[in-house]
């Protein structure tokens, strides 16, 4: 379909699971094309807890095509893995100067964004015990910053709340609800009762 979104998730050995899984599920319920690569030379990697994921492709087999956005896990050390990947820092360079979507939680902020200079000026967040490494001036302590075609969360207690704010911005706000809405209803009781 010629209207297709198309978002590229890459992940590594040591990526944040949450937050890999939540991205993917929700964008995908949110009917967006979201290809998962490993930038490792095999499909299979084994994430921070132990959790075994399966990429779509190898991030090397990929052609090159644009993505609407790039969508980067935390976690380590998956983040310094796609921080050492040329294949990706190659995507995320010609993503930002395509003024194109670029979006990280967690390590992936500070580890990746912040070391090749993606972040630039941007306000930005990241997981707290990574927060020294961004920018003092333009760091944010919020739970979803968004500045331009830059998004970033804090980890994955706040895993949820970054893939729905994706789709908000890929599909508009009626779609961010109508995902939403299954994923949150209104009628559960308070914790606890």
């Amino acid at each position: 379909m010629s209207d297709a979104i198309h978002v590229l998730v890459p992940v590594a050995d040591g990526t944040e699971e949450i937050e890999a899984v939540t991205v993917i599920d929700t964008l995908r319920r949110a009917e967006m094309d979201v290809t998962v690569a490993s930038v490792t030379d095999r499909r299979q990697v084994v994430c921070s807890r132990g959790v075994t994921l399966v990429a779509d492709e190898r991030l090397g087999d990929l052609p090159d095509v644009p993505h609407e956005a790039i969508v980067l896990p935390g976690g380590m050390p998956g983040a310094r893995h796609l921080r050492d990947s040329e294949a990706l820092v190659g995507r995320l360079i010609a993503q930002d100067r395509a003024g194109r979507l670029i979006a990280a939680i967690c390590a992936a902020p500070a580890v990746v964004l912040q070391h090749h200079g993606l972040i630039r000026g941007r306000r930005a967040t990241c997981h707290p015990s990574f927060l020294e490494h961004l920018d003092p001036q333009t760091r944010r302590e919020d739970r979803v910053v968004m500045d331009g075609p830059l998004v970033t969360s804090r980890g994955p207690g706040t895993a949820l709340e970054f893939a729905l704010a994706l789709v908000g911005i890929l599909r508009g706000p009626q779609v961010r609800q109508s995902v939403a809405d299954p994923m949150l209803p209104p009628d559960l009781p308070p914790p606890g009762r």
